[in-house]
């Protein structure tokens, strides 16, 4: 299993990094990062993956609205898991993200139990 983190923080991916290294996942995992929009992009056009973990208000000139956007006009990615992770908590961000084809919305500071829990949740329900 491939996952891509793709936030601007290096602290958050790390935190997100760990906090996956504790999911039983019953096979090997790969952990792949993008500080930005422009670099996630890239690294889908030559890697498969398989779980996206996306921050809303990246550095750059893309947000990950505008990530979320353009993966899924890319035939691999129309079903690929993607948890759209944000400060912002407000209806307007969640309803936008799953408008756009967001499985889940994760809230900074992230809560580990419910990460964990979520994410488990839906490698689960992938599998079968």
């Amino acid at each position: 299993m491939v996952f891509l983190v793709v936030e601007d923080s290096r602290p958050a991916r790390n935190l997100i990094k760990n906090y996956l290294g504790e999911i039983e996942m019953g096979s090997p995992y790969l952990v792949l990062e993008a500080e930005n929009g422009e670099a996630a992009l890239n690294i889908m056009k030559v890697r498969s993956i398989d779980f996206v973990f996306l921050d809303w208000n990246l550095s750059d000139k893309m947000t990950g609205l505008d990530v979320l956007k353009e993966m899924r006009k890319m035939d691999q990615y129309k079903q690929v898991p993607v948890f759209m992770v944000s400060c912002e908590s407000d209806k307007i961000h969640v309803i936008e993200s799953m408008k756009f084809g967001a499985n889940d919305f994760i809230v900074k500071p992230i809560d580990q139990k419910t990460f964990m829990e979520k994410v488990h949740k839906t490698i689960k329900e992938r599998k079968k």
